[in-house]
């Protein structure tokens, strides 16, 4: 009996579900057998039945309903994300009204205990009688209940309600998490099964053309001179037809696979995933109500009939069958298209060739082999790829299965997030293992096709055959001894696929148009659209770039005003707009340049002068990564080394497949800080556009974050070096604030510090700059650190230096604090009513009482009120000078002598 669909509402041991109790789907995937490893390279056919081994529970094989079989289709995708915004709007208004209860109840037993001390005040007067006992013993047993309800009110706030918005933590991340996977399983599919073939049959149509004309031509030739020559174009066109013939199969069985994988496999596994959440999440759900009742239950009879009501209506809450309902509603049978196959229309101008068969003769036989080389090698890494996620999948499941044994079953909330990561591990074995089969039946393919060679010869091209032994002795004396066409052609194959040696660095004289396009000035890489028309100036100006995510090179010209972009058209490796084609980018400008010809009739446009690059642009092979170093929101960071001079750099990274204006935000940091030059500011190298994925390179401060620095050498700081280290960041914010930017996210975390400890500011990813000095900001506060930001940004999005002075005052409390958290026990929200009823942070320890008066002027509620950072730095280095002289004197205060094991 299978019940993948219907996960019980309790952890128990996998021993009580085979007493008769069927398994949930995570216990049933992780208990499973795993796949015998004797067999590195299974064939294809042992591949599906691993494929539906793993899959097994997920798929719904009973008839029964499930997001696996009734929502793959784009309507059903719509229908969940809209489902999980229902979902999530719910959950919120649950989490309000329970709040709202706790308030009340708070609010009532404060009352009752009101009513307590007022009658208390007449107890005691009078002689004693039993309506005076009663009325005592009454009063009595109301501060009782006055007690009863505030621990009830304690109970469901730190039960039920903390429980809820966990939950809806984590469900807002599993909708995100599930939106990406989505999306990217969709672009994958449209690559490889849409425009990758697409782009194949284009090609396969052209050069079936070209092997016809050049036939014709080679039979039409009469003379042996011309015969020759087309002889030797019919066979080049020979060989290029065939071996894309073979791309093309490869790339239509890949696609098949794909196809196979994605709507059999990968698709139906993530949503039978997100239905197993989900309704992990509903039980989850239902045990937070369940609790909430039997906290706030009350013992009166028309408030038991009540609860009962609502308890029966919690009750009725059944995960298993808690979105039959919607699936009903909005389930439709996948959309499903049609399988790639072998168009056959494209042998019909060309060579009478198999379809779907790969072509083994004279002319491929080396690239075959090659080919099945390069395959093999990608086919080991893809199964080491498989083996280390299953093995990544196996761990997480043994961490889980000991997690939930020592986790009580109303605790189960706290285990939903390493759910999830095991659910998503499991689609990313899915997407391994559909790599990996794809690469195995192309391996397949191309083995089986040299087993039928066997050790022989290939086989030869049957329409030179003929005329290969037509050509006689006298023939081949006539022409000196050459060497028969054919073999040229086989050493040229042969010769693609030698070693590559490292050629001699090249000639210093190389005129300017020969030189390789990035080495250009007037190439500016993969330079934002939006980015061109604030460098032509004059009417004539262009620039050559990278159009973005299209992998093509556009022209952009300024004419009449307006900036024009048209895309350089590559065929035959020639380059044009109209007209004629040329061998190289270079050549192509440097024709228009001194012709002075338009670029196209319709247009007029003629170019006039080059815009150069900034000249802060490097290439990618100016630098030398190494290894990761960190992460950030746009990419990974590396370390690295320029080639020209070793300078130690780092090296932060934006991944490609962001859209367009997020690659606009992270190249301002790179902008802002192109116009500084400070010793407190992190110094920029250079920007990296020319191609994906996207550079911005800086100095490398090897002493890492500051705030970091301060957790783990805290204890060995001196007192002066604080000083100094919170001088050198004020000295920063004050250079800053003379250019009128705004930094919007000064922390110790965005500080870094050098070997010799010295403090440089950095992380301008939010930075702005104003005339005014003032920005004003839109949109939530999602990536906003509250705890950190001043009033009047949280509450207008009016960002300042001023705001940044408050900012700086929350820096100081983490530098004489040696890196504790601000506001340790209060939410963000909380934080920002302490600090609007005028609480501040309270006096470090061990904080000198000057810089503790510093940081109070820097949290004045009123922006004007705050001092300059020019005014900061100069009361620090008093603060730092007075300590210097104090130094070697006799402390009178008790926290200086606090701090006299720091000096």
């Amino acid at each position: 009996m299978r019940a993948g669909l219907r996960p019980s509402c309790r952890f128990v041991p996998m021993a009580a579900f085979q007493r008769g109790t069927p398994p949930p789907v995570w216990l049933q995937l992780r208990s499973a057998p795993q796949p015998p490893a004797s067999l590195p390279h299974p064939n294809f056919s042992s591949l599906c039945l691993t494929w539906r081994w793993a899959l097994s529970p997920l798929c719904p094989q009973d008839g029964t309903m499930g997001f696996s079989s009734e929502l793959c289709s784009p309507q059903g995708h719509g229908a969940v994300q809209q489902m999980q915004e229902a979902e999530l709007r719910l959950l919120e208004g649950m989490r309000k009204w329970m709040a709202q209860r706790v308030k009340s109840d708070r609010e009532y037993a404060g009352l009752l205990h009101h009513m307590s001390l007022q009658d208390g005040g007449g107890r005691g007067t009078g002689p004693s009688s039993p309506i005076s006992q009663s009325w005592a013993e009454i009063a009595s047993q109301t501060e009782s209940l006055s007690r009863l309800l505030r621990q009830h009110a304690e109970d469901l706030n730190s039960g039920p309600l903390s429980k809820l918005g966990l939950l809806i933590r984590e469900r807002q991340q599993l909708r995100k998490s599930y939106s990406e996977q989505w999306q990217q399983l969709q672009q994958e599919l449209t690559k490889t099964h849409n425009q990758d073939i697409e782009k194949l049959k284009s090609q396969y149509r052209a050069l079936a053309r070209d092997s016809a004309q050049a036939r014709r031509k080679y039979q039409e030739a009469s003379k042996d001179k011309d015969r020759d020559k087309a002889k030797d174009k019919y066979v080049r066109s020979l060989w290029k037809l065939f071996a894309h013939h073979n791309r093309y199969v490869l790339g239509v069985r890949a696609a098949q696979l794909h196809h196979h994988h994605h709507h059999q496999l990968m698709l139906p596994g993530l949503l039978q995933s997100l239905q197993d959440l989900h309704q992990e999440m509903a039980c989850i759900l239902k045990e937070i109500l369940q609790e909430y009742l039997e906290v706030s239950s009350l013992v009166q009879d028309e408030v038991v009939a009540v609860h009962l009501e609502m308890a029966a209506a919690v009750a009725r809450i059944q995960p298993e069958a808690e979105y039959q309902g919607f699936l009903r509603q909005y389930g439709s049978a996948p959309d499903v298209p049609p399988c790639v196959t072998f168009d056959e229309s494209l042998l019909e101008e060309g060579e009478p060739l198999e379809p779907g068969e790969l072509q083994l003769n004279e002319l491929t036989v080396e690239s075959v082999q090659h080919t099945l080389t390069s395959v093999t090698d990608e086919l080991a890494v893809a199964t080491e790829t498989v083996l280390g996620r299953q093995e990544a999948v196996a761990q997480l499941q043994r961490e889980l299965r000991n997690e939930e044994q020592i986790t009580h079953p109303r605790e189960r909330v706290q285990l939903l997030a390493k759910k999830q990561v095991l659910h998503e591990a499991l689609q990313g074995l899915q997407v391994a293992l559909c790599s990996q089969a794809k690469l195995q039946a192309q391996q397949e393919l191309l083995q089986a096709k040299l087993e039928q060679l066997g050790p022989g010869e290939p086989p030869p091209v049957l329409l030179l055959q003929d005329d290969r032994h037509s050509t006689s002795s006298s023939e081949q004396e006539r022409e000196g001894g050459r060497t028969p066409t054919l073999e040229i052609l086989k050493s040229h194959i042969s010769g693609i696929f030698r070693p590559k040696f490292s050629l001699p660095p090249p000639l210093q004289l190389v005129p300017e148009v020969q030189k390789p396009l990035h080495e250009q000035l007037w190439y500016h890489g993969a330079l934002p659209r939006a980015e061109v028309a604030e460098l032509l100036t004059h009417s004539g100006d262009f620039l050559v770039r990278e159009s973005q995510g299209k992998q093509e090179y556009v022209l952009s010209v300024l004419w009449d005003g307006q900036p024009r972009h048209f895309i350089i058209q590559s065929a035959d490796n020639l380059y044009r707009l109209e007209g004629d084609g040329f061998a190289s980018i270079p050549l192509l400008i440097d024709h228009l340049l001194r012709s002075q010809q338009p670029l196209t009739k319709k247009s007029g446009i003629i170019l006039n002068r080059a815009v150069p690059k900034d000249k802060w642009v490097l290439n990618h092979e100016d630098l030398v990564l190494g290894e990761q170093i960190g992460r950030g929101n746009f990419g990974e960071v590396f370390s690295g080394r320029l080639r020209a001079d070793n300078t130690l750099v780092a090296v932060k990274s934006c991944r490609e497949t962001l859209p367009p204006d997020i690659k606009a935000k992270f190249l301002q940091e790179a902008k802002i800080l192109k116009q500084y030059s400070h010793p407190n500011i992190v110094r920029l190298i250079g920007v990296c556009t020319q191609k994906q994925p996207i550079y911005i390179v800086m100095e490398l401060v090897q002493g890492g974050d500051f705030l970091t620095f301060l957790r783990t050498e805290g204890a060995r700081l001196r007192m002066k070096t604080l000083l100094q280290m919170v001088g050198d960041a004020a000295a920063g914010m004050e250079y800053l604030e003379s250019k009128c930017c705004i930094h919007r996210d000064l922390a110790a975390r965005n500080c870094l510090v050098t070997e010799k400890n010295v403090l440089k500011i950095s992380d301008f990813g939010m930075s702005r700059e104003e005339a005014d000095g003032i920005y004003a900001a839109s949109g939530g506060l999602r990536q906003v650190p509250v705890k950190w930001t001043a009033p009047e940004a949280l509450n207008y999005g009016r960002y300042s230096s001023e705001s940044d002075v408050w900012s700086f005052g929350i820096l100081l409390w983490e530098t004489f604090s040696l890196g504790a958290p601000p506001y340790p026990n209060l939410s963000n929200q909380q934080t920002r009513e302490f600090v609007e009823k005028g609480g501040r942070l309270p006096c470090p320890e061990l904080c000198p009482d000057a810089v503790f008066r510093l940081m109070e002027q820097c949290w004045a509620y009123e922006p004007g009120e705050r001092p300059s950072f020019s005014a900061i730095y100069q009361e620090l280095q008093s603060i730092r000078k007075r300590h210097r002289n104090q130094a070697s004197g006799t402390y009178s205060s008790s926290k200086s002598q606090r701090w006299e094991f720091l000096t």
